[in-house]
């Protein structure tokens, strides 16, 4: 006789929305985290009374009707709009592409005048097909947009030059001849109020949680605990990293706290020279409107991960998804164990297309 009728491996949102589906309907669920905290990618902390976005800023956006009624059970949003501004050798720049970046870059005030622009340096170019990032994108924005907006801070990003990176990456990029500096455009989006530490915690409300519990290390205790395991840990340490290992590109953070009420005057400014190391720095404060005498900033640097670093994005290129998929076939044979989740299925998600992929789950799996 199991113990649980649910393992759940990592208290991100997937794991966290499974396990409360599930104990809603009467199942009895362990949720084990290696971390020190729950929430995964999403856990918040809070410092002089500022809730910071360890892993990164998060921003909750959908068109779903559904999704951000399901979601708002669990917190309240604020009405927080994402705008971040873009900065180039000091020269800051709206985003996304709009008719604000158009005139601060050329001066033009019509629709008419930036599409003639950014025609004129297309045709300019000269690229009937894209070979690379580099080609692709000055082949939809021009030249001027791509030399100081997308060639340094994708460089950085990525750790390669535009030129040795996929034309895929870039299959369109948002232009907008409208003055609209609304980056995501999503019907819904906001901060919950107080953090995304308070959905994680109604989530789990009631449910059995152990931290600094890593499933991996301690597979001959925990495999056996519950009649099936909900997997949100890399797909390709669960087997061992038998047929080689999945890349990501890394994060690390440096977190300064600031003796002023208000550093930067916005929540994200992306640092698109390829000098300055980062990529950009949040200033946490303004996702919840903060009125704090001091404030907290955090600047993101890509870096080069290598196996025990925290994974973050997934490197979609030939020879991962084709590794990727060679995984995917090994769960096959795995019929008490689901993989779900970023890494369980090395898949760059939004958080909204986390919770309908995890509400999927639930209902394959109950109704």
């Amino acid at each position: 006789m199991k113990k649980y009728d649910y393992l759940i491996v990592g208290s991100g949102l997937f794991g966290s929305i499974f396990a409360h589906e599930a104990t809603k309907r009467g199942k009895t669920c362990l949720v084990i985290e290696r971390r020190s905290h729950l929430g995964g990618n999403i856990y918040c902390e809070n410092r002089d009374g500022i809730n910071i976005h360890r892993y990164g800023g998060h921003i909750f956006h959908t068109s779903d009707k559904a999704i951000w009624k399901y979601i708002n059970q669990f917190a309240e949003f604020n009405n927080y709009i994402n705008s971040p501004i873009a900065n180039y050798k000091g020269e800051l720049y709206n985003l996304p592409f709009n008719m604000n970046t158009f005139h601060q870059m050329w001066g033009v005030i019509t629709p008419a005048q930036a599409a003639a622009k950014i025609d004129e340096q297309r045709k300019e170019a000269r690229i009937t097909e894209p070979k690379n990032l580099e080609e692709q994108a000055i082949s939809l924005i021009g030249t001027d947009i791509y030399e100081k907006l997308i060639k340094g801070y994708t460089e950085k990003q990525w750790g390669r030059p535009c030129t040795e990176l996929p034309a895929f990456i870039i299959k369109r990029l948002p232009v907008r001849y409208i003055y609209d500096n609304n980056y995501f455009n999503d019907r819904y989006q906001g901060i919950p109020i107080g953090g995304y530490n308070v959905i994680i915690n109604n989530l789990l409300k009631g449910i059995e949680v152990l931290l600094n519990t890593d499933y991996l290390k301690e597979r001959d205790t925990y495999q056996n605990i519950a009649r099936r395991i909900i997997y949100t840990g890399p797909i390709d340490a669960f087997f061992d990293f038998q047929l080689g290992t999945l890349e990501y590109r890394g994060l690390r953070f440096e977190f300064e706290k600031h003796n002023v009420e208000n550093y930067q005057g916005v929540a994200a400014v992306n640092y698109t020279d390829r000098e300055t190391p980062y990529t950009r720095i949040i200033e946490h404060k303004h996702f919840e409107f903060g009125k704090q005498p001091v404030t907290w900033i955090t600047k993101e640097y890509p870096a080069t991960w290598h196996l025990g670093d925290e994974p973050y994005y997934p490197v979609n290129n030939k020879r991962n998804q084709e590794l990727y998929q060679k995984y995917a076939d090994y769960t096959k044979n795995e019929s008490d164990v689901i993989f779900g989740g970023r890494l369980g299925e090395y898949k760059y998600y939004d958080m909204d297309k986390v919770v309908a992929s995890a509400l999927h789950l639930v209902e394959k799996e109950f109704e």
